[in-house]
């Protein structure tokens, strides 16, 4: 597998490789069930880390980078991708252009001023707000005027969530399988959350080929909850980016959505409890958009039985921690 992964290019940006898979013995003993190992994706380095850079990676390395001065994007106002991208930008000596949607209304002073979006401006990126649902148009906009005034705009797609972006995460289900081997214990389940459907799309694969009979479960942070069909088209295009068949079907893929709650960027008393519980029990830091969703997810599979006692789960860290700033105003007086 290594060797089918080496016929692609890659933009070097993971600081650490591989990222750490970790134990937290404290929050396993805690829910009396399965054994909960953490991949440690928010420590990829560049940006705060996350998901988002091991996808930019592969997306990255698929493109003629010559041949452009401008990494163009979009996401939510606190994207993370939107950040990861700024970063990647920065570090190719590229300019970068965000376009962010309004996703979270009523938002507070830090919502709009902290965490990524501070993170974004540090890195020299020019920032376009939008309302929800006013991306499309937005993006075929900034390009045309980018276009006619001399710069060369390459458009990433949201979350990087493409057959070669999923790449990232076919490698990454690799570093898992060799990290768990030589802790000599075998994966049952990886528990993640699901956005724009290339992590888990990649992991899938990554398994599949593997020959490793690992349940990926997809939690989402937001509507919709049914994203099957999005992650397996990306999954069959990622099939035919690796000349390689898939067996995964559509109807094999897990995606849950009892943990959206009012919608996207909205805290829920499960995520606030699953942020809780890592900090105190394994010292772990989890965002309240993506990550305590997911982690809220798999707490609930532990308490319902879905992940047995004699199982080991893996909680993949897609990173996320700039946001934990960015609702300050809603954690803290969770806390007073």
């Amino acid at each position: 597998m290594k060797h089918l992964l080496d016929r692609f290019n890659r933009v070097p940006l993971i600081s650490i490789t591989p990222t750490p898979l970790e134990p937290m013995p404290r929050l396993s003993a805690r829910l009396g069930g399965a054994q909960i190992l953490i991949k440690r994706d928010d420590l990829t380095g560049l940006a705060f880390g996350g998901n988002k850079i091991r996808k930019l990676e592969f997306e990255l390395g698929h493109q003629d980078l010559e041949a452009y001065d401008t990494l163009v994007t979009s996401g939510a106002s606190q994207s993370n991708h939107a950040r990861a991208t700024a970063a990647a930008a920065a570090r190719l000596g590229k300019r970068c252009e965000l376009v962010l949607e309004r996703r979270v209304h009523d938002s507070s002073r830090a919502y709009r001023l902290s965490g990524n979006i501070l993170i974004d401006h540090l890195y020299g990126a020019t920032v376009h707000h939008v309302d929800d649902g006013d991306v499309e148009n937005s993006i075929d906009a900034l390009v045309a005027s980018l276009t006619n005034k001399g710069r060369r705009p390459l458009v990433i797609p949201p979350g990087a969530s493409t057959a070669h972006g999923a790449l990232g995460y076919v490698r990454c289900a690799l570093e898992m399988a060799e990290q768990a081997r030589a802790m000599a214990v075998s994966i049952d389940h990886v528990v993640l959350s699901i956005g724009s459907g290339g992590s888990q799309a990649g992991l899938i694969a990554g398994f599949e080929l593997l020959g490793l009979p690992v349940t990926v479960w997809g939690i989402c942070h937001g509507p919709p909850g049914d994203k099957r069909q999005l992650v397996f088209d990306i999954l069959q295009e990622l099939a035919a980016t690796l000349e390689l068949p898939t067996k995964t079907r559509a109807c094999e893929i897990i995606t849950e959505s009892g943990q959206i709650g009012a919608g996207y960027g909205h805290l829920t008393p499960a995520a606030e409890e699953a942020m809780t519980l890592t900090a105190s029990m394994d010292g772990v830091l989890l965002d309240p958009v993506y990550t305590a969703k997911s982690m809220a997810g798999l707490i609930q599979l532990v308490r319902n039985g879905l992940i047995a006692p004699h199982e080991t789960v893996v909680f993949l860290h897609s990173g996320g921690t700039p946001a934990i700033f960015a609702y300050a105003d809603t954690l803290l007086p969770l806390h007073r």
